[in-house]
C-alpha cells in the first residue's frame, strides 16, 4: 500500500495481516457490493415490501385505497413536501457554508495533517461527528469535502472507505444541536411536536440531547467507531474519479463591476445587512432553536463567509446540485408514509400503529425506551427523516409511556431521544442520507455501505445499551 511521507515521497507499506475488524468489513463490502440497489431502486422495492404488508395486514385494505393513501402520502395535505424543503435547505446551506473561503481553505489545511491512508479516514470521520453535532447539514457535507481533499493527497488510497468513515460521523446528528426530534419537542407551533399534541407541554433541549445519557453515549459510539475506522482500512485500492476534483480547479468568472447590475451583485454591505437582519431576529425571538432558525443561522452565516451577493449565490447554486438524489427520493418516500397511515376499513388500524404496538406491547417504564430504540431502526427503513419518522412512531411512543403513568418531561424527552438515536443507527443502513456524500465523490453505494454495516452494529449495541441504561438514572 502507498503511503504518502512528510517531504512528499511516497513508500510502499508491507501488507498486513488481516485482523478481525478487516475480515468483518471484508465480508460486508462483499455481500453489499453482490446485493445492493440503486437507492432509488431500494426505496422502490420498500414501498412494494410496504403494500404487500398493507394488504396482508390492514384490515379492509383494498387496492384503489392504499393507490388512494400513496398518493396523498405524496401530493395530499398532509403532504411531506414542507418537511422535505426544510431538509434540503439545511443540507444545501450547511454546504454552501462549508464551501466558503475561510471555511475551504481550513479544509485544505486540516486535510494536510495526515501522514497515511488510516489517519486521513479518521480525520474524515472526527470532523464529520463534531460538525453533525452542530449542524448534521454541515457534519454530512464537511467530512465528505475532506475525504475529497485527503484523496487527493492518497491518490492510491481506497475512496470508499474515505468517504464511509466521513458518513460514520454522521451517526450522532440526532443527538446534536440540529436533532429534528430534539427541536421539534421544543417548540409549540411544530406539526411535528407529538409531545405537545398529546401531553400538553413542550420538552427543552436540556431534558433531551443535553441529558448525560445522551450526550456520554454519543461519546462512547463515537469513540469505539474510531477504534473500528482504524482497524478497518482496506489493503486494496480505489482511486477517486478525477471528475471529483474538477470543482476545485473550474475557474469561475466574478462580475467586476463594469454595469449598475454587476456593481450590486458585488456589495458587500447587502450581505452584511442580510446578516445582522438574521442575527437581530435570532435575538430578539428569545435565542429559538429549531428547523426554521437553524436554517436561518447556516443561511446568512453563509452568506457573510462568501463576501458578495454573487459569491454567495453561485456556492448556493453548487451546493444544491448534491440534493437532487434527495428530491428524487423524496416523493417516494412521502408515498410511503401515506401508505403505513392507511387505515382500510374504518376502525382498523394502520400498518404504521400495528408495528409500533407489536414492539412495545407489554413494555414497562424500563424497557420502554429500548423497545421504541428497536422499533425506530426498523420503522426508519422506510421512514429515512428524523422528523417525518417522529411523525409516524412518536404518538405510540408516546400513548405507551402515558399508558404506564410516565408523564414527566424527562422520560418524555427519553421515549422521543430513543427514536432519534434508532434513526441515526438506521442511517447506517438506509442508503438516503448517503446520496450527497455519493454525489460529492462521484461514487456508487455499493463502493461505500459495506463500510457501514460495520458501523451500525456497533451503534445497536453501544446506543442500544443507552437507552436500557437511561431509564435507571433519569
Amino acid at each position: 500500500m502507498t503511503e504518502l511521507r512528510a517531504d512528499g515521497a511516497t513508500t510502499e507499506r508491507p501488507t498486513q495481516r488481516r485482523g478481525v475488524m478487516q475480515a468483518l468489513t471484508g465480508l460486508t463490502v462483499r455481500y453489499v457490493e453482490r446485493l445492493m440497489p440503486d437507492p432509488y431502486l431500494f426505496a422502490v422495492l420498500l414501498t412494494l415490501i410496504v403494500a404487500g404488508l398493507v394488504a396482508a395486514l390492514v384490515r379492509g385494505a383494498s387496492a384503489d385505497g392504499m393507490l388512494a393513501a400513496w398518493y396523498a402520502g405524496v401530493w395530499g395535505p398532509q403532504n411531506i413536501f414542507t418537511f422535505a424543503f426544510q431538509m434540503v435547505l439545511i443540507l444545501v446551506t450547511g454546504y454552501t457554508l462549508a464551501e466558503a473561503p475561510v471555511l475551504k481553505r481550513a479544509i485544505i489545511r486540516v486535510a494536510a495533517m495526515p501522514r497515511s491512508q488510516v489517519q486521513g479516514a479518521l480525520l474524515c470521520f472526527t470532523v464529520s461527528a463534531v460538525l453533525s453535532l452542530l449542524n448534521w447539514g454541515l457534519g454530512l457535507v464537511a467530512g465528505a469535502l475532506v475525504a475529497r481533499q485527503v484523496a487527493r493527497r492518497f491518490p492510491e488510497s481506497h475512496f470508499g472507505y474515505l468517504i464511509a468513515a466521513a458518513f460514520m460521523g454522521f451517526i450522532v446528528w440526532t443527538q446534536g444541536l440540529s436533532s429534528s426530534i430534539a427541536l421539534a419537542n421544543t417548540d409549540a407551533a411544530s406539526p411535528i411536536n407529538v409531545i405537545h399534541k398529546i401531553a400538553g407541554f413542550t420538552v427543552p433541549l436540556s431534558q433531551t440531547i443535553f441529558q448525560p445519557y445522551s450526550w456520554l453515549s454519543a461519546l462512547i459510539v463515537l469513540g469505539v467507531l474510531a477504534l473500528a475506522v482504524w482497524r478497518m482500512e482496506p489493503s486494496e485500492s480505489l482511486p477517486p474519479d478525477s471528475a471529483v476534483f474538477e470543482d476545485d480547479t473550474a475557474a469561475v468568472e466574478i462580475p467586476t463591476g463594469k454595469t449598475f447590475a454587476e456593481w450590486l451583485e458585488n456589495q458587500w454591505i447587502l450581505n452584511v445587512l442580510l446578516f445582522a437582519a438574521g442575527i437581530t431576529y435570532f435575538v430578539t425571538s428569545g435565542f429559538a432553536l429549531n428547523i426554521s432558525s437553524m436554517i436561518m443561522l447556516f443561511t446568512i452565516t453563509a452568506a457573510l463567509l462568501h463576501r458578495t451577493p454573487i459569491r454567495f449565490i453561485r456556492a448556493f447554486t453548487g451546493a444544491a446540485k448534491v440534493s437532487g438524489p434527495l428530491l428524487l427520493q423524496y416523493p417516494l418516500y412521502g408515498g410511503l408514509v401515506g401508505l403505513l397511515a392507511y387505515q382500510g376499513a374504518e376502525g382498523s388500524r394502520p400498518l404504521q400503529t400495528l408495528l409500533a404496538q407489536t414492539l412495545v406491547n407489554g413494555a414497562t417504564e424500563y424497557t420502554l425506551p429500548f423497545l421504541t430504540f428497536i422499533g425506530s431502526v426498523i420503522i426508519s427503513l422506510f421512514v429515512p427523516s428524523g422528523g417525518g419518522h417522529w411523525a409516524v412512531q412518536g404518538p405510540i411512543a408516546v400513548d405507551s409511556a402515558l399508558a404506564i403513568g410516565q408523564q414527566s418531561p424527562a422520560y418524555l424527552g427519553l421515549v422521543s431521544m430513543a427514536v432519534a438515536v434508532g434513526e441515526g443507527v438506521a442511517n447506517m443502513i438506509q442508503p438516503f442520507w448517503l446520496l450527497p456524500l455519493l454525489a460529492i465523490a462521484k461514487l456508487n453505494v455499493r463502493q461505500v455501505m459495506g463500510f457501514t454495516i460495520v458501523a451500525f452494529l456497533i451503534g445497536l449495541v453501544c446506543l442500544g445499551a443507552m437507552t436500557l441504561i437511561a431509564p435507571w438514572v433519569i
